[in-house]
């Protein structure tokens, strides 16, 4: 059971039928990777750690930079030049001491990821490159690993959530585009609400995923404008002839742009805000 402190901390969420005592153990032993700390992992980190996830993983390579400031919430202006895995972990740790938080300095590649991923129960897609997302993509459907994918650009942004069985992200973007084929954040810009809008909602698909509860974004993409202020959602048929219906995916360098620490890309891929994340940017 929980402490007095713990139950006056998550009050709120006790009071919810779908949640109650039971519900929250659940989030006490719930563990989440959210890889990138960035602007959609650190609305997504902030609401999981206030909503008492009992394990947090925070996978990023980068250092915090001045211009990450203005989205990347999860970070302030003293820890300029600090691992952003470790800005996260004291931020955290700073809104709630009683979970557990793991910051990992490292940039996710072929290299580690099927090994950081096992140890999760849900994964927060926060990267900021096409290659990272497909790695991601590729290693949570081997490994039948729920996790919830996510980009902006400008004033867009998307998710959806896979778990085992459902359509993934190659089902809705069999492959990535060709380098310089479309702009990144840097050049585009992104409006710095967006990514804490969906990042968000991406930290809400992890409660209910460990809560067992609600209907999750699978085989829907979740679009969001913020210019227009409207959430629209499109199907996402599973495909079949792509990793989740069993088409075998060789997890090597080469397969991912060869990449430790590919270079950003952020932006629109098709007509429907194709979008990947925006970390670094």
């Amino acid at each position: 059971m929980f402490t007095q402190e713990a139950a006056e901390r998550y009050s709120r969420n006790i009071l919810l039928k779908e949640v109650g005592v039971a519900g929250q153990l659940k989030l006490s032993k719930g563990r989440v990777l959210i890889i990138g700390a960035g602007g959609l992992g650190s609305a997504a980190a902030m609401y999981l750690a206030a909503a008492g996830v009992g394990v947090i993983g925070i996978a990023d390579g980068d250092a915090v930079e001045l211009s990450n400031l203005q989205r990347q919430i999860i970070h302030s202006a003293d820890v300029i030049g600090k691992p952003k895995a470790e800005s996260a972990r004291e931020t955290l740790k700073a809104l709630n001491p009683e979970i557990r938080i793991a910051a990992i300095n490292a940039v996710i590649g072929t290299e580690n990821a099927a090994e950081i991923i096992k140890e999760y129960d849900f994964v927060i897609d926060g990267t900021d490159n096409f290659p990272a997302k497909y790695l991601i993509n590729d290693v949570c459907v081997a490994a039948g690993k729920p996790f919830s994918h996510a980009g902006v650009i400008q004033f867009s942004g998307q998710t959806m959530t896979y778990v085992p069985g459902s359509p993934c992200f190659r089902c809705v973007f069999p492959e990535p585009p060709k380098d310089g084929a479309v702009p990144n954040c840097r050049e585009a810009g992104v409006l710095g609400v967006v990514p804490g809008i969906i990042g968000a909602v991406q930290a809400a698909e992890a409660i209910k995923y460990l809560l067992k509860i609600g209907s999750l974004l699978t085989g829907r993409l979740l679009i969001f404008d913020a210019l227009n202020m409207s959430f629209r959602k499109a199907p996402v048929p599973r495909s079949g002839a792509c990793v989740c219906g069993g088409v075998p995916t060789d997890l090597n360098d080469r397969a991912y742009g060869g990449a430790k620490g590919c270079g950003t890309v952020c932006a629109a891929a098709n007509r429907n805000a194709s979008v990947c994340g925006n970390n670094a940017n």
